[in-house]
């Protein structure tokens, strides 16, 4: 229902259908990676042809972001939101029915392209939020996010494993996104964003993303933050079946496919994160996000076989990679309206692409040096992280004693990057950090 996390004006039951959509939409682009064993076995292909399948579903998901993304900032957003879940509905029965893995790899492809609607979502939340609020509804969307790309691994395999075949899982998930095009379009704003520029040409509109890097100081903090620790998020994921299927620990598949699951309660407690940036400040929900990465890291390094101890690194690790997507999206967001869309793809763009580093150098790291590679590496991703931190505190600290005691909570021309990232971190609870 509404609560004073949100507007006066927002209709009830927003967050509880935005979070459930979020979660089963995001689940879209992770469900096939359980199941390519069972599609190369009934293609009668390699596993590695079968690969494809989410390699495409990744291309997909990265197209998404810089084209569909943007279209939150000029797009009526409930009109949006019905073409998105219709076209991943439809695509995803294709994909149910494909008599081959070409075209099962060209549905994949279109369903993770439009599936990119939890970051229409986001931003959208974010201006239904009550002042002071905006972190409290990004963590309980967020947290939604989280579960559905944590969990839909495990459904997945279940569905497919219950029913014989992996076409099982397409079908549901089909049902699902087609039974939200019933529901969410009513919890969306019927019109534009406040504020939204319905001028020129969708080039235009594209065009405009690399200029919003250089223009917005704190976006390029929070991609550099979200960027660096996901790095990280995502080099430990990448090898860690390696890991646990290997000499000493030699685990089955089975088992390693429902380690994911250990990560369920940090992710969940990342929703407090929400409040404490309200409170204390991105800045500060940052920090403890790289602390609680690097202690995870930590413990990685001393695990050997304890699979206790990797379990407890795992939802160390989930907490500081979610409480600090909140933080980053919470700075960000304290933007016009009309522009939020776009910093949440230039954003995400920034967090897919270390990510996809973090997963590429994982793997040399692995083949050189093993498990101790990977957490070195992991470590490395997070010094860097880190040292931005550092970087930004010391700036934004030399910007206020450069303007005296007054505060000015604008970004007027002729503002320093510094002086923008002192004012935006300063100009309300929501924001401070």
């Amino acid at each position: 229902m509404t609560t004073a996390a949100t507007r006066p004006d927002v209709k009830r039951g927003t967050l509880p259908v935005f979070a459930t959509a979020t979660a089963i939409t995001v689940a879209n682009i992770y469900f096939t990676q359980p199941l390519l064993d069972q599609i190369a076995r009934g293609f009668g292909i390699s596993a590695s042809a079968a690969g494809l399948v989410a390699t495409a579903g990744q291309i997909g998901y990265a197209l998404g972001i810089v084209a569909v993304v943007p279209l939150a900032d000029r797009a009526r957003l409930r009109r949006l939101s019905r073409v998105l879940l219709a076209v991943t509905a439809v695509a995803l029965l294709a994909g149910a029915a494909a008599p081959s893995v070409a075209l099962l790899g060209m549905a994949t492809l279109v369903l993770s392209a439009s599936t990119v609607l939890p970051q229409v979502i986001m931003p959208t939340v974010a201006s239904m939020a009550a002042p002071g609020q905006a972190g409290r509804v990004l963590g309980a969307v967020g947290t939604g996010l989280t579960m559905g790309a944590l969990l839909s691994r495990t459904a997945s395999g279940l569905i497919a494993q219950a029913a014989g075949t992996w076409r099982a899982g397409f079908l549901v998930a089909a049902a699902a996104t087609a039974a939200l095009l019933l529901v969410l379009p009513r919890y969306m704003p019927a019109g534009r964003p406040a504020g939204a520029d319905a001028s020129g040409g969708y080039g235009r509109l594209l065009a405009s993303l690399p200029r919003l890097l250089v223009d917005h100081a704190p976006l390029r903090l929070s991609a550099a933050l979200g960027a660096t620790v996901f790095a990280s998020f995502s080099a430990f994921w990448s090898t860690l079946a390696f890991h646990l299927t290997a000499p000493p620990i030699g685990l089955g598949p089975a088992v390693v496919g429902l380690f994911g699951l250990c990560s369920v309660p940090g992710a969940l407690a990342a929703r407090y994160s929400g409040r404490l940036t309200d409170r204390w400040g991105p800045l500060a929900v940052n920090t403890l996000s790289v602390v609680a990465a690097v202690a995870a890291f930590a413990l990685f390094a001393v695990a050997g076989r304890s699979l206790v101890v990797l379990a407890v690194g795992c939802n160390l690790l989930g907490y500081g990679v979610t409480s600090g997507q909140i933080a980053n999206q919470a700075r960000i967001f304290t933007a016009a309206p009309g522009i939020r869309g776009r910093l949440n793809t230039v954003y995400m763009f920034a967090v897919f692409g270390g990510g996809a580093v973090g997963s590429g150098v994982a793997g040399v790291l692995f083949s050189a040096s093993g498990w101790h590679g990977v957490v070195a590496g992991g470590l490395g991703f997070l010094l860097l992280a880190g040292l931005t931190l550092a970087w930004h505190g010391l700036r934004a600290r030399n910007g206020a004693s450069g303007r005296g005691a007054g505060r000015d909570d604008g970004a007027g021309p002729g503002r320093t990057d510094a002086e923008t990232e002192t004012a935006t971190e300063t100009a309300a609870p929501a924001v401070r950090g």
